[in-house]
């Protein structure tokens, strides 16, 4: 099943790279397309789960109370943190041989500093800024995608060149 799903999104994906082929390599177009879909989702869900799961409310925790913006980030984000490692390394990263355990590993510290970003951008635009929530989390996510994709092709999915390959 995973073979086939991968094989779907890549066909999908070589269909419409032939018009970016001129100006993006394969890989940036890859990340592109499937960063946008999973970024896609993630502003969907986080619009559903703000606006009719939450209801705009804060969330009390008996300890502590939550935001409904932040605590609709939190509902979120085991989703699209899933979504995303496994089209990064299926679909994007697919050259890199490091073992999946610490590609995992180096994916969850990358999104750890996402997470930061995200609550810091979040709370200046909506708490600071007086910016609507849902409009807040798309220039968030705007920042926060350049940072994973220089984290994600370098750190996280690098291709570890072997002793014998360097000399």
């Amino acid at each position: 099943m995973k073979h086939m799903i991968q094989r779907l999104i890549l066909h999908i994906l070589d269909w419409f790279y032939k018009f970016f082929k001129s100006y993006l390599p394969r890989q940036t177009f890859n990340y592109a397309a499937c960063g946008g879909a999973n970024t896609a989702f993630d502003i969907f869900l986080y619009f559903i789960c703000y606006n009719f799961i939450l209801q705009k409310q804060v969330v009390h925790l008996g300890f502590v109370a939550i935001s409904a913006h932040i605590a609709a980030f939190v509902f979120v984000f085991p989703v699209t943190f899933s979504t995303g490692f496994l089209l990064s390394k299926y679909i994007t990263f697919t050259d890199s041989n490091l073992r999946g355990r610490v590609q995992l590993f180096r994916y969850g510290i990358t999104v750890m500093g996402a997470i930061f970003l995200n609550y810091f951008l979040l709370k200046l635009f909506v708490e600071v800024a007086g910016l609507y929530p849902t409009f807040s989390k798309i220039l968030t996510t705007i920042v926060v995608v350049a940072y994973s994709y220089v984290c994600q092709k370098y750190f996280t999915f690098k291709i570890k060149i072997h002793e014998s390959q360097a000399e």
